[in-house]
């Protein structure tokens, strides 16, 4: 009896402490604390070649997590021995024979195959690591890397034969050509008047003649002088080594990031990188014939459009570039080679990221035949645009006459084939909107596609026909699938979750309608699960330029007198953060919890410049950061007034990185629209932002200066009014600690008084310290609390 009571009394007591923690008032103590205290959600799956599925995972609150792994038929989370993660090799990095019934991998640093009937070989055993190993010769020999050079072990004899031989540093020179002509005519002079001299000289020359007819001939060398072998492909009937040299540019100047609070006591110095327009490295493509023992330089002049000078160019008359007819420098990545080696394809850059080019490459003579040109007079980019030719033979050949690729083309990122004998290039998919993942079944008959068809905030995978049609949809539930696809393509998993829902995992059957089993239940603790976590709306409005933009709506039950609102900014410029997902943002996704809580009306917008939307809106902020992307944060700001009865004096708006960077704009630059902002880890002047993010958008700074000019807060800080917070940890390798000091330099010369820095000493761009993220949140929350409610309504 006295246990029946205890227990009555324990559960009362577990009852009233959940009640109270519901209706306890959320605090930015309780959501910036360690997120261990939201639960643990998996990650990072991926399927092993044996069938098992790997993922990270942290049940136990360790430090750091563990891999666990399921089977289709056990789908019970164990934890995986150290032996288990040695013994591992992941399904992705397994090259199969082309019948398909044989495979090869790298195990232990070391090469291994398996034979048609399962059993195991290893092929070596080295101290040096082999990588990337792949089958030539119609499955009969394995080609694989061990420094620099590619070697082959045919299957039959168990013979390896070497066959590149790059070596480091210059060729040796021919100590005859090193003479000046002073040290040349006395040679021959004492060639003249010693026979002697001239005999032993001639009998060394005939004992070295007999040695080398006697001697096997030499593997060609190939000197890489300063440069870096950055990939070797041989083809199919191991002729042709198509290979990408890369050299560094000199006098490309990094910068340094101090750091004060150090374990020694001592400031030390972080190397960072460099800034934009800095000397970056340049490639060059060559084929080495190995029948014909003859390499060349593939040449650029033949590709066409290379002298397409950008559009921009023409905001610079006195430049007169038209006239230079200088190629512009590019970077050949592959060549990818069908089955029978009948074709060669290759991706190629141009270093100003304006054109991709995949052409047919005939390897006995160079001569290059364009299959598909995009051209982007901003940026080529996209959902999956990274040449996907790094690796020897990757899955983009139909057959030997159809290779598959993505282009925006119309707008929006969509799969489309290429007939190489008839030169009919096919849209297999088309529509508003983004096909952001493919890939080829290894029958090659489906391609297994992730779009966002039925909604932009929504990622769903798909099976398609190789020969087109409506794709059939395998998953269902409202969200985002993060989807792996099993080696036999029985199965399928993924990572799930909702706009309230941390990511969990599930499996289930490669099919429509199949069961879907949920593999972890411990992304959501009992404390967070208490509490009643916003759905927020996804809404629409117009821009002044008639284009929708989309965004999430946090209401309040209760809005406070002053009918104030704060919009949020996501960072990074393309990122997607409407959606019906887990936000990578969840710190911020519980602070707008907390401010609707308090009274706020929350808007968070993916503006021009986001990705999620096609190429108009990824490319809307070329050459003006601070442009569209901005105004869209003004008509949102329009919006809440016109729509939700927002007090247009009491608006507020706050963001990081990108976000930071829109919010300094929007406090420079738009009077009178927002009353406060804080400004998180921002980038002040572009111009000293690194070179593949800030170059794609603005081009180079002494190219491009107007881009600049109009894009940098910097240059408007003088336009500062309303209340300004600006918040930067000083080791932040990736907008540098630099930026936010030169800014607040200039609003001292400016004699500016309503702004204040909080910095972070032990912090990087992503603040990892819980202490750090409740002080900069307690920080923003007093900024809106006292300018923003303070208003009249």
């Amino acid at each position: 009896m006295r246990s029946l009571q205890l227990l009555l009394i324990l559960l009362v007591t577990t009852l009233y402490s959940l009640a109270q923690q519901r209706l306890a008032p959320l605090t930015v103590d309780k959501i910036m604390r360690d997120p261990s205290w939201i639960g643990t959600s998996p990650a990072s799956p991926r399927w092993s070649a044996d069938g098992r599925l790997v993922f990270s995972w942290n049940p136990e609150k360790a430090v750091a997590d563990s891999l666990y792994f399921i089977t289709a038929k056990d789908r019970t989370p164990r934890k995986s021995t150290v032996l288990q993660r040695r013994e591992t090799v992941f399904a992705d990095r397994v090259a199969f024979n082309p019948r398909g019934d044989a495979s090869t991998y790298i195990k232990y640093n070391d090469v291994f195959y398996t034979d048609r009937s399962g059993k195991e070989h290893r092929v070596t055993e080295t101290p040096e690591p082999e990588s990337v190993p792949y089958f030539t010769r119609n499955g009969t020999h394995i080609v694989y890397s061990r420094s620099l050079n590619l070697y082959a072990w045919d299957i039959a004899t168990g013979t390896t034969k070497q066959l590149t031989n790059f070596k480091r540093g210059p060729a040796p020179k021919d100590p005859a050509a090193a003479l000046n002509a002073q040290e040349r005519w006395l040679q021959r002079d004492q060639l003249q008047t010693s026979d002697v001299i001239a005999l032993r000289k001639k009998k060394k020359e005939e004992t070295a003649a007999a040695v080398k007819a006697a001697t096997l001939p030499e593997l060609r060398s190939i000197y890489l002088d300063d440069r870096n072998l950055a990939s070797a492909i041989i083809s199919p009937d191991e002729r042709f080594v198509a290979y990408r040299l890369s050299r560094q540019a000199p006098g490309a100047k990094t910068t340094i990031v101090p750091d004060y609070v150090t374990e020694s006591g001592f400031t030390t110095d972080i190397g960072a990188r460099t800034k934009v327009g800095a000397p970056g490295s340049t490639s060059e493509f060559f084929i080495f014939d190995r029948e014909k023992d003859t390499v060349y330089q593939l040449s650029t002049a033949q590709i066409p459009g290379i002298y397409d000078a950008p559009d921009y160019a023409k905001d610079y008359p006195a430049r007169d570039t038209a006239k230079k007819k200088i190629p512009r420098a590019v970077t050949v990545y592959g060549p990818a080679w069908n089955q029978d080696g009948s074709y060669a394809l290759v991706d190629i850059r141009s270093s100003d990221n304006k054109d991709r080019w995949l052409m047919l490459l005939d390897p006995a003579s160079g001569k290059l035949t364009q299959a598909d040109r995009q051209r982007d007079e901003a940026w080529i980019g996209g959902p999956g645009i990274s040449s996907n030719l790094f690796t020897p033979y990757p899955r983009i050949w139909i057959d030997n006459s159809t290779f598959w690729f993505k282009s925006e083309a119309t707008g929006y990122m969509h799969l489309y084939t290429y007939n190489v004998k008839s030169g009919k290039k096919t849209a297999l998919t088309s529509g508003a909107y983004e096909v952001q993942e493919a890939q080829l079944s290894k029958d090659r008959s489906y391609f297994y596609i992730t779009t966002n068809e039925v909604h932009p905030g929504e990622k769903h995978f798909y099976r398609l026909k190789v020969s087109g049609g409506i794709p059939e949809r395998i998953t269902t539930m409202t969200g985002a699938h993060e989807t792996v696809l099993s080696p036999d393509e029985k199965h399928i998993a993924f990572l799930y979750s909702y706009s309230n829902k941390p990511w969990e995992l599930y499996l289930m059957e490669n099919k429509p309608g199949a069961r879907q089993y949920q593999v972890t239940t411990l992304a959501q603790t009992d404390e967070f699960r208490s509490y009643p976590w916003m759905d927020p709306k996804l809404v629409t409005f117009r821009a002044a330029d008639g284009a929708e933009v989309h965004a999430r709506l946090y209401k309040p039950a209760n809005a406070h007198p002053s009918k104030p609102a704060v919009i949020f900014v996501h960072g990074a410029g393309y990122l997607q953060n409407v959606h019906r997902w887990w936000s990578s943002y969840f710190r911020e996704y519980m602070f707008h919890n907390l401010l609707a809580e308090q009274g706020y009306t929350v808007l968070d917008i993916d503006y021009r410049g986001s990705s999620g939307y096609g190429r108009d809106w990824r490319t809307g902020i070329y050459r003006h950061m601070g442009g569209k992307d901005l105004s869209d944060h003004v008509d949102g700001a329009k919006y809440l007034v016109e729509q939700h009865g927002i007090n247009p004096s009491a608006i507020g708006i706050y963001g990081g990185s990108y976000g930071g960077f829109i919010t300094l704009m929007a406090m420079f630059t738009k009077p009178g629209t927002f009353a406060s902002g804080a400004a998180l880890r921002s980038v002040t002047d572009w111009a000293h932002y690194n070179d593949p993010y800030t170059s794609n958008i603005l081009n180079e700074p002494f190219n491009d200066s107007l881009a600049y000019a109009r894009s940098s807060p910097i240059y408007y800080a003088q336009g500062l009014q309303g209340h300004l917070l600006m918040c930067h940890g000083m080791v932040d390798v990736n907008v540098h600690f630099q930026d936010i000091v030169r800014l607040t330099q200039r609003l001292i010369e400016l004699g500016k008084e309503n702004w204040e820095l909080a910095v972070y000493p032990v912090e990087d761009h992503a603040f990892v310290e819980p202490s750090s993220w409740t002080d900069e949140y307690k920080r923003i929350l007093k900024l809106f609390n006292n300018t923003l409610k303070q208003v009249a309504p």
